[in-house]
């Protein structure tokens, strides 16, 4: 953040900060450029039709044609380039050898691509961890030496990071150890109502501009749980309800400071659930965090095109009844639509799957799909199964598509005990 002045940038830059009677300004090839899109590298051309102008990628996998894909669809490019958490110190950061080829490796990533018309910045980790514990000196030393190389190799991009929320003591970190970083970013979700308060509260340590790179519906670790700890899932319906409303009543859009923000996760990832945070399916049928991200970046009335899912129940119970069935029992499960949105609907897959953050989900395990049933849905909102024979937590899963690359999905877990 000390690294230059935002009064007087160098506006040959291809992409510089400004500061203009106390607001931040992004610019982009001469132009002033709000940051509007997602984070994820996939369905460029979807992002582009909905209003969306930027993609973050997590990784370098692919970089290359990414950045050509962004560009075909006029879509700006945040290139992550990850890097250890800074507890690895013995593993890592106090290895020079391991140090060193990650900054010749990303030295020429850089190189290879600062050039690229699709490029707007880089991410030097995500949510790396800028401690204020003794001892750390290993990865601020290798953390610097990496962004001055940027900063040498490819002066026309800023170099930003994560953290999740406003963290006052990693904000004072970088302001001390980091000072060379142009800009901040968060990663914020149920907090997001907090940060513009924080932001002013906070202003007399730090008042440069930001970046939100990731927000959405409330993370696993934010929402209700069962008796066994598993955390409960909204239904597509309500998480795009709840885009919606956290934009407009809480994204900083119009604080001085604010350079933009992306929504979380453009695609499908397993996180807890295939369907938590991806506002896509596997086939990229579109949910209706999707619609409501369109009527935000557009500015449109919601036209409510995907399925409208109300609820879902497993023996006339929802997921806060701690539902518990016998082995290989018998049971039903059942969704609700409004009214209104029943005509379209075409099909409903169902799924069972053991929940992978249940003993070591850090092992990554495939999930075991015990059921993977398509059926014409119609009238038939219902369907029967039999629990596993192996005790442990499970979750049912529906998904509901149109005719039109549109769907809503729900899921409840549920308990099978011995």
């Amino acid at each position: 953040m000390e690294r230059h002045s935002y009064d007087a940038p160098d506006r040959k830059k291809k992409v510089f900060i400004s500061r203009e009677a106390n607001r931040y300004v992004l610019y982009r090839n001469g132009q002033p450029f709000t940051v509007k899109g997602a984070s994820g590298n996939a369905l460029l051309e979807e992002l582009h039709r909905a209003g969306g102008n930027t993609i973050r990628t997590y990784d370098t996998v692919g970089l290359g044609a990414v950045l050509d894909e962004a560009q075909r669809n006029h879509i700006a490019v945040i290139a992550g380039l990850p890097i250890p958490y800074s507890d690895y110190l013995d593993d890592f950061y106090k290895d020079g050898r391991k140090v060193e080829a990650m900054y010749e490796a990303y030295k020429k990533m850089v190189a290879r691509y600062k050039g690229h018309p699709a490029l707007l910045m880089w991410c030097l980790g995500n949510e790396p961890g800028m401690t204020w514990k003794p001892g750390y000196d290993a990865f601020y030393d290798a953390y610097n030496r990496m962004l001055e190389m940027i900063h040498a190799v490819d002066p026309d991009h800023p170099v930003t990071t994560t953290m999740p929320n406003l963290n006052i003591v990693q904000i004072m970190m970088i302001r001390r150890k980091i000072p060379a970083l142009d800009l901040i970013s968060f990663n914020t979700f149920g907090k997001l109502e907090r940060l513009n308060k924080q932001l002013d509260r906070f202003a007399w340590l730090w008042d440069g501009p930001f970046l939100i790179m990731e927000w959405g519906a409330y993370g696993p670790w934010e929402s209700e749980t069962t008796a066994w700890q598993a955390p409960i899932e909204n239904t597509s319906t309500k998480k795009a309800e709840q885009f919606l409303t956290m934009y407009r009543q809480q994204m900083p859009a119009k604080h001085p400071r604010f350079l933009g923000a992306l929504a979380f996760y453009w695609g499908q990832k397993q996180e807890v659930t295939p369907t938590w945070f991806s506002l896509f399916s596997e086939t990229g049928a579109a949910s209706g965090a999707v619609e409501a991200l369109r009527n935000i970046w557009k500015a449109s009335t919601p036209a409510n095109d995907a399925p409208q899912l109300k609820y879902m129940l497993v023996d006339r119970k929802g997921a806060r009844d701690n539902i518990m069935l016998m082995p290989a029992s018998e049971a039903e499960a059942e969704f609700f639509m409004e009214d209104h949105n029943k005509s379209n609907i075409v099909t409903a897959q169902w799924q069972i799957m053991k929940e992978d953050w249940y003993e070591d989900a850090r092992k990554k395990r495939p999930l075991t799909k015990l059921l993977d049933t398509i059926m014409p849905a119609g009238n038939n909102n219902r369907f029967s199964f039999k629990a596993p024979r192996a005790e442990g937590p499970y979750r049912i899963y529906v998904t509901v598509a149109d005719d039109r690359g549109h769907i809503a999905t729900a899921n409840t877990p549920f308990y099978v005990v011995e």
